[in-house]
């Protein structure tokens, strides 16, 4: 990772990175949403795994914004984050799903001055709500919670109410606790996030009133939950706590009983 540029004034550069693979369907709504940002000391990367989609040919028409995007397969998402980060400049940094979108235009400008705030207080990890919506881009729900009332569940998990879509890391995280973890398929964002929050005294600052990113219901840990909590469990043990706690055992049972009961209600479908 290069050494952040400079700050303009208190507006800190903010590095946007998306990560795709054959989502030509939702990756130029979310590139617009980013270039219609008014907030202008940006910068966008983009790491394509070799889609066969078309979605080149969307990165090519919207090269004028991206600062740096590529085209080959990697190894996942982590993978592609990491190869990422050795492009960003930023002093804050992002990281958007093809399928996620920035709310509106004031999105990076309205949490700029909690980016500031965060800086001086030495707050390393920044967010704000998020809506929720479905495929058709109907909201479903707000969803976002302060860090006092979310903390008690970071050791167990990754808090409800601290989405990681639009999450704002600076970029000394990445200098203190290195990159993702690619070994994780799900949960490597949490796996990171815990080297940092596992510590009681680390805080994260919420932004209450920034509806920040539009997450599309669907993605891969919503389809794959069970397979989500179980690398929670390595991360845990990653991090140096148990592997399992009584609450992580209660969202896998629950989580178990959820996935047999799909999949009996699946079978009957079809009957």
């Amino acid at each position: 990772m290069t050494q952040p540029s400079k700050t303009k004034g208190n507006y800190p550069l903010i590095t946007i990175i998306v990560a795709t693979l054959n989502n030509r369907r939702t990756l130029e709504r979310c590139l617009l949403s980013i270039a219609k940002q008014y907030y202008s000391f940006k910068e966008l990367i983009v790491m394509d795994g070799g889609s066969t989609d078309g979605s080149k040919n969307i990165l090519h028409s919207y090269s004028s914004i991206i600062n740096y995007w590529e085209s080959k397969v990697d190894k996942g998402i982590y993978n592609a984050w990491n190869k990422a980060l050795e492009h960003a400049r930023g002093e804050w940094i992002c990281f958007l799903g093809a399928d996620d979108y920035f709310w509106n235009e004031n999105v990076l400008s309205d949490i700029c001055t909690h980016l500031y705030i965060a800086s001086q207080a030495g707050i390393k990890v920044v967010h704000g709500r998020i809506a929720r919506v479905d495929s058709k881009g109907k909201l479903i729900q707000f969803w976002g919670k302060p860090w006092e009332k979310n903390s008690w569940q970071m050791p167990h998990g990754m808090p409800v109410g601290m989405p990681h879509t639009g999450l704002m890391h600076h970029y000394s995280l990445f200098k203190e606790h290195g990159y993702f973890d690619e070994n994780f398929k799900l949960a490597g964002d949490y796996e990171f996030l815990l080297r940092e929050l596992k510590h009681k005294d680390r805080k994260v600052l919420f932004a209450n009133e920034v509806i920040t990113v539009a997450q599309q219901i669907g993605g891969a840990v919503d389809s794959n939950t069970f397979m989500f909590h179980q690398e929670v469990a390595m991360a845990r043990k990653k991090n140096g706590l148990y592997r399992f706690s009584f609450l992580w055992w209660i969202i896998h049972i629950r989580t178990f009983f959820r996935h047999i009961f799909r999949s009996i209600k699946n079978k009957l479908i079809f009957i």
